[in-house]
C-alpha cells in the first residue's frame, strides 16, 4: 500500500481535468485537503481510501480576503456535523512579504484551528513556510492535538527532534522537495526518526519530471528515502512503515 499523506484532489481535476485516483494494481490511501465546500464535497465523493480534512488556507487572507470568513464558517459546520477526520491544512506561510503582511491574522486563524482539532481529537496538517519559530510558541497546544502532520515538512532537523520532544506527535511529510536537491529537507528526511515519516505529492502541485504531481509519483519518493537514509530494508518493507506511521498519524486502525 502506498500513502498519499497530503493531495488535492479537486484541484488535481481542475488542472488537469484527471481523477486523481490510484491505479489498478496498487492501493493507495490517501488524505484530501480543502479549503470551501465545493472542494470537501468533490473530495468527499471519491470515498474509499482518503482521509478528509478542511481548513482555512494559510495563503488565503492574502490571496482572496474575502473568502476567509465564509471559509471559517464552513470550518465550523462540519466540525459541527462531525464530518471532518483532520484539521488542516492551516499554519503560517511568511514565504514573502505578501503573504507575511497577514501574519495577525494567520495567527489568530490559526489558534481557532488548533483549539478546534484539540476540542474534536482530531489530527491537525501543517502547512508551515518561514515560520518554525511561530510552530514553536504554540507547542503547548500543538502537544494537546491527538497529531500532528507537518505537510512538506521545510524544518531542520533540530527543529523536528525538538518538537518531539516538547511533546509534540509530530510527522513529518515529504514528496518532490528530496528529489529536487533541497538540502534542508533531503537532511530531515534522512535523520528524523523513521517510524515519523509521511510521503505525499501535494498533487498537482509538487512536480518533479512532470507539469503537475500524482499517485505515480510515489514509488520514486519511496526510493529517494530510501538513498538518503541508506536504510537496509526492501521497498516493500518500507511501504509498509510508512502505511504503519500514516495509521497511526491519523488514528486509523
Amino acid at each position: 500500500m502506498l500513502i498519499d499523506a497530503h493531495c488535492h484532489p479537486f484541484d488535481f481535476f481542475s488542472i488537469t481535468g484527471k481523477q486523481l485516483e490510484p491505479p489498478p494494481y496498487k492501493e493507495i490511501f490517501f488524505a484530501s485537503s480543502a479549503w470551501n465546500l465545493e472542494q470537501f464535497i468533490f473530495n468527499k465523493e471519491k470515498g474509499a481510501n482518503m482521509i478528509h480534512a478542511f481548513a482555512v488556507h494559510p495563503q488565503l487572507p492574502a490571496v482572496n480576503p474575502s473568502l476567509v470568513q465564509d471559509s471559517l464558517e464552513t470550518l465550523h459546520r462540519l466540525a459541527s456535523e462531525n464530518k471532518l477526520q483532520a484539521v488542516g491544512e492551516t499554519g503560517f506561510d511568511f514565504f514573502n512579504e505578501k503573504f507575511r503582511s497577514t501574519e495577525k491574522l494567520q495567527i489568530e486563524l490559526f489558534t481557532v484551528h488548533v483549539e478546534l482539532a484539540i476540542a474534536k481529537s482530531i489530527p491537525l496538517v501543517l502547512h508551515v513556510r518561514r515560520a518554525m519559530r511561530e510552530v514553536f510558541a504554540h507547542s503547548k497546544n500543538l502537544k494537546k492535538t491527538p497529531a500532528v502532520v507537518f505537510h512538506s515538512y521545510s524544518g531542520t532537523v533540530a527543529d523536528g527532534e525538538s518538537l518531539l520532544r516538547h511533546g509534540v506527535n509530530a510527522y513529518f511529510s515529504f514528496g518532490s522537495s528530496i528529489l529536487l536537491n533541497h538540502k534542508t529537507a533531503m537532511q530531515a528526511c534522512a535523520l528524523l526518526p523513521f517510524e515519523r515519516l509521511l510521503t505525499e505529492t501535494d498533487a498537482p502541485y509538487q512536480p518533479f519530471h512532470r507539469s503537475f504531481s500524482d499517485w505515480e509519483d510515489l514509488p520514486t519518493i519511496l526510493q529517494g528515502i530510501l538513498r538518503l537514509r541508506g536504510e537496509k530494508v526492501t521497498i516493500h518493507e518500507l511501504e509498509e512503515q510508512i502505511g504503519e506511521n500514516f495509521r497511526r498519524a491519523r488514528g486509523l486502525k
